[in-house]
């Protein structure tokens, strides 16, 4: 495969997390490797982590998985062409596999019948909600905007370029300013960090952070391992208590799981009883 056309698949790869496609990238033989297949089989192997890995690393993971998978087509394809298919070792192994998933299979739906046959019911989970309140607190949280740079006089030159502004203006502005200077990952998306709760961020990043007022920029430079900030608030969020309304599906997730346990523990035990151990 041409470098030219891996580097063009991997910059798609890059924003697979939104524009996860069936487009084929490559075919083997005739057999087409999609765009979802190399993201899902990249997430799988990050274990779900995949869109927190830095873009350079995802590009190089990017590679090496389609390698593997355009191998073992190849080798797969040679496999049928040479008979391996065909042979009583290959069969034999196919039938145990079977077999295995088969066992699997219904264990995994008998267990997930067991499971859906459960009920929870809304007296209950109010009940738990009311007794179990302090599970439910929402942190106090900040949602900033920051402008990462190496050095401390950047950092100042860019206080210095925004300090003029005002309100929406500033925001706007500073928004453009962490597009186009930001070194940090959040830079292209105007250096949004969301919504996060008190030690989620770098102590100088956060004390910063907390004590400024919404609408407002840092007028320092604040500094930390990753390098010098000019930080905006763009909304805060006081500590408050969910309701009940915003909790209730993972109140029942808990019970049912709960329940579930103890459930199946009576359900293996009667099974046990009936069942000839030797």
């Amino acid at each position: 495969m041409k470098m030219t056309k891996i580097t063009k698949i991997f910059t798609a790869l890059l924003f697979a997390s939104t524009l996860v496609s069936a487009n084929t990238i490559v075919t083997v033989n005739g057999t087409k490797i999609t765009q979802k297949d190399v993201y899902e089989g990249l997430m799988n192997a990050t274990k779900g982590g995949f869109n927190q890995v830095p873009a350079e690393k995802q590009a190089k993971l990017g590679q090496q998985f389609l390698q593997e998978l355009i191998a073992k087509e190849l080798i797969y394809g040679d496999a049928k062409k040479t008979g391996v298919m065909k042979s009583k070792k290959f069969k034999d192994e196919y039938k145990k596999v079977q077999e295995n998933i088969k066992k699997q299979l219904a264990i995994k739906i008998w267990q997930e019948n067991l499971h859906d046959s459960i009920k929870v019911s809304n007296k209950e989970l109010k009940s738990y909600y009311d007794k179990n309140k302090e599970e439910f607190y929402e942190k106090e949280s900040v949602h900033a905007r920051h402008v990462l740079v190496k050095t401390k006089s950047e950092a100042e030159a860019v206080i210095k370029e925004l300090k003029s502004f005002k309100g929406a203006e500033l925001k706007a502005k500073f928004i453009e300013v962490a597009k186009s200077k930001s070194i940090g990952p959040s830079g292209p998306r105007g250096g949004d960090l969301n919504y996060f709760a008190r030690g989620r961020m770098f102590p100088a990043f956060n004390d910063a952070a907390f004590s400024m007022r919404v609408g407002t920029m840092s007028k320092e430079p604040v500094q930390t391992q990753a390098g010098f900030h000019v930080i905006y608030i763009e909304d805060k969020k006081a500590k408050k208590i969910l309701a009940f309304t915003e909790v209730k599906s993972f109140i029942e997730k808990r019970l049912k799981a709960e329940k579930f346990k103890s459930v199946m523990q009576s359900k293996m035990q009667k099974l046990e009883k009936k069942a000839t151990i030797k």
